[in-house]
């Protein structure tokens, strides 16, 4: 039992009773001892078993209540982590602090995220925490400080392996020299001298190599070990061996069987796969980059009577923006005036560009292609469309995905089971293989601690969510979070909603069939002009698609039933079957059209049946496609709509869905997903409205079409930024394939370490290529991840 105590400050209280009615709410809770809340301060005073309670019960308890736990995030870069045991220690040291809710840190991307209570704890805290540990934070990932620091880190790295090269080389020449098959080789007699192989040894084990030091002494006094405790192990015992031999046998001359050279080159191979680990993992945040260059610096905004260039800093809400020709956007904005084609690509992933005319919303970052365009700045910074994704891709890309916690779990204990096989490796081959033969079994012992390093085994799960996540983005498919990204590859049923998601989301006519004697292009504009006065979806298709162009005397609307109207003279009238009484209606032709769900109307003028028309919510142009694919891949597909059975089952079959759901209030959509779970099936939602939103929730996974509604995006786990049933194939498509490339890269970092190991006890790995193969081990994996990066999807 662990006992904490923190301060929760809370919003919404107005007075005493509401206070106590908190701290009556907070002392209810499981594993709370004590609560006491502070109208006067907005405080709450907690006392609680850690392994009972939680900051994330208390914030929901308070809710419940009707008020709020305030709270904050902040990001920082964190430098000098090495292997997954320094990202797990910071990780775990931050989530002990009070007033933290939840940190996470990423090995590959550098960076820490924290949810804390700012009444508790400050950023500043952090910072020193982590430094505590022996290792460098900067706030603020977003800065370009952060970045600096990144890019100056890789420009030292890089320096210093030049350096450990230069000083390397020499003895590495020296050490081929005494192969049989070198024997021919050339070796000056000065590098054969001991104190020339020291001198040139020594800078790169205390100065090349000080950040292992470092790192070690700061993992023991933690209590935990990790990368730079083995390697200083290693390469300290082939150095100060050899200084003993240098020593003890001062008189013997150049033949004393030295390791100098082992020790400074794997320090300088472990510098230079560092250096390509910091720069591949660099690639691997492309798509955050590319994102961030999008938006222009500057814009054209209105003062006076002309259009002056201003910094995007210094545009405000509201402020009117002229867009060129070939211009980039650089806020969300409305069109006042003017008509152009907008590239949205690089936010949507639809390669073709869209109209966009008076009172059209236009985004950061696209591109207006061929006319002007007179806007108004609606949303700005932090606020745009654009702001709004690198934040989703960049929280999902720091989040954790539950396959990580096999490869924590590992590197928790990796690093002393290693040490441990390390000192059986030596005794075994100083007691039992060569006995008493200390060299051999020092080598032996050096190689098992150098290629044991789990450097790749903390890099295999984020480098890949990285790489995945970021191409999806690019594509238009935003996952939330990691976990989000590993659940959607165990979906076994895909539940789409009808209207907006299957279908266009809006009534078009798809048939006018005149009855005998009346000319087709005449009846489409009295029914145009009539229904022109109506604000019924239905009405609103019918006057789209003839010209509402002649006068209308007079209109009535007949609730359920049509209208009534004087157009131009003519008495029209527009219903259902109901209304027509008195007239005979083409039944035969209607029949038909409703069997394939349209809805259809009939039209009789000046007192004669003129005609029929259908409208019908048209279904998508990739609907069927997609569809087909999902059942290729292995989904069952469900279709959920509150229409009317026929309706439903006419547009199922038409994109070739077998089980449907009709006649489903809002309300009762959740219920649906609810029953499919229980029938134990792993399920996702795909949906795009307010009505969604509750399936999404309920739903394994939720997602939500980008041309829906706010709230269904925020209930739901995955974005799919164009209103595409493809790119719901393309969220299960990188899912599947971004946790395919985990399992590969932990297989390999387990596989180089479980094959290498006995290789190198046995003796039959030199210590030099142990270092140059756990270097290569760490490489291949941050590439075999940025091969996510060239995923081809559905265009």
């Amino acid at each position: 039992m662990s006992t904490k105590q923190t301060e929760v400050a809370i919003t919404g209280m107005t007075c005493a009773a509401c206070a106590n009615r908190v701290e009556k709410g907070l002392q209810k809770l499981p594993g709370v001892s004590a609560a006491s809340v502070n109208f006067a301060t907005e405080k709450a005073s907690v006392v609680y078993d850690d392994e009972q309670a939680s900051m994330t019960d208390m914030q929901k308890k308070v809710e419940q209540l009707g008020y709020g736990v305030q709270q904050e995030e902040i990001d920082f870069s964190i430098q000098g982590m090495t292997c997954a045991n320094c990202s797990a220690r910071i990780e775990k040291v931050l989530n002990k602090m009070e007033g933290v809710q939840l940190a996470n840190v990423n090995l590959a991307m550098e960076t820490g995220h924290v949810l804390y209570n700012p009444g508790t704890v400050t950023p500043e805290d952090f910072v020193k925490r982590i430094q505590s540990l022996g290792y460098d934070a900067v706030l603020n990932q977003e800065s370009d400080e952060a970045t600096d620091h990144k890019q100056q880190e890789i420009k030292k790295k890089t320096r210093l392996f030049w350096i450990s090269a230069a000083l390397s080389f020499p003895l590495l020449w020296t050490m081929f020299s005494h192969f049989s098959f070198t024997s021919w080789m050339y070796v000056p007699d000065i590098l054969m001298n001991p104190l020339v192989q020291w001198a040139l040894a020594t800078p790169v084990q205390f100065w090349i190599g000080a950040s292992f030091y470092k790192g070690a002494y700061f993992a023991l006094k933690n209590k935990s070990a990790n990368m730079d405790v083995l390697v200083a192990l290693g390469t300290s015992a082939a150095y100060f061996y050899s200084v003993y031999l240098v020593l003890a046998n001062w008189n013997m001359g150049h033949n004393m069987g030295l390791y100098f050279e082992t020790s400074a080159v794997l320090i300088t191979l472990i510098i230079l796969g560092k250096v390509f680990e910091a720069r591949a993992k660099g690639r691997s945040s492309d798509a955050i980059k590319k994102l961030m260059k999008l938006q222009p610096q500057h814009a054209l905004v209105e003062r006076g009577d002309d259009f002056i260039s201003l910094p995007i800093s210094e545009v405000k809400t509201g402020d009117i923006l002229l867009i060129k020709p070939g211009a980039s956007i650089p806020v969300d904005a409305a069109v006042l005036s003017g008509n152009s084609a907008v590239d949205e690509s690089m936010l949507t992933g639809e390669s073709l560009p869209v109209d966009k005319e008076q009172g059209d919303a236009v985004f950061a970052a696209t591109v207006n292609s061929n006319g002007s365009l007179r806007v108004r700045a609606d949303k700005i910074g932090k606020d745009t469309v654009l702001s709004n994704i690198i934040r989703v891709v960049e929280q999902a890309q720091g989040s954790k995905a539950p396959i990580q916690r096999l490869a924590d779990q590992i590197s928790s204990i990796f690093v002393p089971i290693v040490v441990g096989i390390a000192i059986i490796t030596f005794m075994v081959w100083y007691f039992l293989v060569a006995p008493g033969n200390f060299a051999a079994a020092l080598e032996s012992t050096i190689a098992v601690l150098v290629i044991a390093c789990p450097c790749a085994l903390g890099l295999a799960t984020p480098t890949s969510i990285m790489a995945g996540s970021g191409r999806a983005a690019e594509q238009g498919v935003l996952f939330k979070t990691a976990e989000s990204l590993e659940n959607t590859k165990h979906i076994d049923t895909i539940v789409l909603d009808k209207t907006g998601t299957i279908t266009n989301g809006r009534p078009v006519v798809t048939d006018f069939i005149p009855a005998d004697g009346f000319d087709l292009e005449n009846l489409k504009n009295l029914a145009a002009s009539a229904e022109s006065q109506s604000e019924h979806p239905v009405a609103q298709a019918i006057s789209e698609f003839g010209e509402a162009n002649l006068n209308v005397d007079s209109f009535k609307a007949v609730p359920g039933h049509g209208i009534r109207a004087v157009v131009s003279g003519h008495e029209v009238v527009m219903g259902n079957r109901r209304l027509m009484d008195g007239h005979a209606v083409d039944e035969t032709k209607a029949e038909a059209m409703e069997r394939d769900g349209k809805t259809v109307m009939f039209m009789a003028v000046d007192g004669q049946y003129a005609g029929l028309i259908a409208v019908a919510d048209t279904i998508k142009e990739t609907a069927k496609q997609a569809i087909q694919e999902m059942k290729n891949m292995g989904l069952h597909v469900v279709m959920l709509t509150g229409d009317q059975e026929r309706t439903a089952l006419a547009i199922a079959k038409q994109v070739g869905i077998d089980e449907v759901f009709a006649g489903v209030l809002p309300a009762e959509k959740a219920d649906v997903v609810l029953k499919l779970q229980g029938q134990g099936r792993r399920v996702a939602m795909a949906g795009d409205g307010l009505n969604d939103a509750p399936a999404l929730a309920s739903a394994d996974v939720g997602m939500a079409m980008g041309t829906g509604t706010a709230i269904a995006m925020e209930a739901a786990d995955i974005t799919l930024m164009q209103g595409d049933l493809l790119r719901v194939v393309d969220a299960v498509q990188m899912s599947r394939l971004t946790v395919r490339n985990i399992k590969q890269n932990l297989f390999w970092a387990l596989a180089y370490n479980t094959i290498g190991i006995p290789i190198a006890a046995a003796g039959f790995l030199a210590p030099w290529l142990a270092g140059a193969a756990m270097a290569f081990s760490s490489v291949s994996v941050v590439m075999n991840a940025l091969r996510l990066q060239r995923v081809k999807l559905n265009k």
